[in-house]
């Protein structure tokens, strides 16, 4: 038979305490002295008390939940972002639903209809864009949206990315500081604003150099896809000596091309760069000079933007761009001499 639930009249009671001392105890951020919560919490473990958490948001207005939508987690830079996300989220005192979605903007809309239904009190979404219709739904319901790692023209939503077009700038920088002329780039998804925006410093790079782009390769974000772009790109005659490739987890991928299909040396005969700087980017196998992108301080300010805009309504929009290093390893060659 089932144990008939505890109630927190119950926990009070046992405890000598008010029922709202107990209500206190498990509202994150309420005001309430150790000693009571400490015969609170240790009379809740004698009953067995668990408080329930869906009652108490019909009556505060509070879900405490965070919809989190991510597109893929095959880049090793999500994973890390997502665990980063989810303990910040938790340590406020929030719980957190996690959905995956498509890079199609009708299948990431349906995902946030979902989560509406949910009465999330705010929403990241990591590596994905919304309509501009769904956008305004969400900022009528008074639900916050934040945009991690991509950002689109929307005045309503705020966004938190690395400086992508100074980081692909830099990598134009340091291959010339290099001595290499002749560059390509594999591209990411071409509807991210983080492909955009890596592709166009580059080139902004190149431009300033009086070069423009050697060849171009789609990768879309995908190993494979950026397998078949580097086969394409270094398989001809006149092959690019150096690659900027849109993110790391397609640089392996052309690295492996590179080294165990058709036989060159990185980056003796093909310098290789990434984007991102995940733990991947540092082992020995690989040693890829990459940018790195500033995690920690991307998720510390999403964080901060998505609690300012839940605790005060008419918090504006905020669109931050953080820069980050380009960390240099084995996969370029040592700076040519003045």
């Amino acid at each position: 038979m089932a144990k008939d639930k505890v109630t927190s009249a119950q926990v009070a009671k046992f405890a000598g305490v008010s029922q709202s001392a107990v209500s206190r105890v498990f509202t994150p951020g309420a005001s309430v002295s150790k000693k009571t919560a400490d015969k609170v919490r240790s009379a809740a473990d004698e009953l067995g008390y668990r408080p329930n958490v869906l009652a108490r948001s019909l009556i505060t207005g509070k879900s405490r939940i965070i919809g989190l939508v991510v597109a893929y987690l095959n880049n090793h830079f999500y994973p890390e972002v997502l665990e980063k996300l989810s303990s910040s989220l938790q340590a406020e005192g929030y719980h957190v639903l996690v959905f995956m979605a498509k890079q199609t903007s009708s299948n990431i809309d349906e995902v946030l209809e979902e989560i509406l239904d949910y009465q999330v009190d705010g929403i990241v979404l990591a590596a994905v864009s919304m309509s501009s219709d769904l956008a305004s739904r969400c900022n009528d319901a008074g639900v916050p949206v934040v945009l991690f790692n991509r950002t689109q023209d929307d005045d309503h939503l705020s966004s938190i990315t690395s400086d992508n077009v100074a980081g692909g700038r830099k990598v134009a920088e340091h291959l010339l500081q290099c001595g290499y002329k002749n560059m390509g780039y594999i591209a990411g998804w071409s509807g991210a604003s983080t492909q955009r925006d890596r592709e166009a410093g580059f080139c902004q790079g190149l431009a300033a150099a009086g070069l423009q782009l050697h060849s171009r390769g789609q990768g879309d974000f995908q190993f494979e896809q950026a397998k078949i772009a580097a086969r394409e790109m270094f398989t001809t005659k006149n092959r690019p000596e150096a690659v900027f490739v849109c993110n790391d987890h397609m640089a392996f991928a052309v690295i492996d091309v590179l080294r165990d299909e058709l036989g060159l040396s990185v980056p003796e005969d093909v310098a290789v760069v990434g984007y991102d700087d995940v733990p991947a980017a540092a082992w020995a196998a690989y040693k890829l000079t990459t940018v790195r992108q500033p995690a920690n301080r991307m998720v510390d300010e999403t964080i901060a933007v998505l609690m300012a805009q839940i605790n005060q309504k008419d918090t504006p929009p905020r669109r931050l761009s953080l820069d980050g290093p380009l960390v240099v390893r084995n996969t370029t060659s040592a700076v040519a001499e003045e």
